[in-house]
């Protein structure tokens, strides 16, 4: 059995943003996997960006002592049209990760496609339906009125689930390849 499966592990996930960044905080064990906390970082009261990444560096600091997460899961910057909303954005994901290896954590960057992939099944999956997923998956009995807290949720689940999945972490060269190093895995 996949050693990975059997330890158990707290994944921090990351929505970053400028004015609300959210975020996620799973534990897992084995395959079972449960909410410790979602929510947002507010970012609306400061007019200054250099004090929205002091407070940035500092929420996630905080989150990171107080649950002590084994690993980052980070949303990914998508490219837009307006290249000072993506400069700002980089720099508050640049100021989250900084804070990760402030404190040693390994860091995982997920592509936000590849975030919705792995929830929903479709890349172009909105943000209620990335939610709705969620609800059911970890049992959440009410979501919060900020979907950028489930988006960060949805970066840590994410990350379990391409960390979980033993034929993601093997490299296959073919469906025979992949065949014959899981003899047990066919049907007759």
């Amino acid at each position: 059995m996949n050693k990975r499966l059997k330890k158990e592990r707290v994944i921090l996930g990351i929505d970053p943003g400028t004015t609300i960044m959210g975020y996620g905080l799973i534990e897992t064990k084995g395959k079972d996997v449960s909410l410790l906390v979602m929510g947002v970082i507010e970012l609306k009261k400061f007019d200054d960006h250099y004090v929205k990444l002091k407070h940035i560096f500092e929420r996630v600091t905080q989150l990171i002592d107080q649950y002590h997460p084994d690993e980052l899961a980070i949303e990914a910057p998508f490219f837009g049209k307006n290249v000072q909303s993506m400069l700002k954005l980089g720099r508050a994901q640049g100021v989250a990760i900084a804070a990760a290896l402030s404190r040693s954590l390994p860091i995982f960057e997920y592509a936000p496609r590849k975030i919705k992939m792995s929830i929903t099944g479709q890349g172009n999956a909105s943000k209620e339906q990335v939610a709705l997923l969620l609800k059911q998956l970890l049992k959440i009995k009410e979501l919060p009125s900020d979907l950028d807290a489930t988006d960060g949720l949805a970066a840590a689940l994410c990350h379990f689930y391409q960390t979980n999945n033993p034929t993601t972490s093997s490299d296959f060269k073919s469906w025979k390849d992949f065949i014959n190093k899981n003899p047990g895995r066919i049907k007759k």
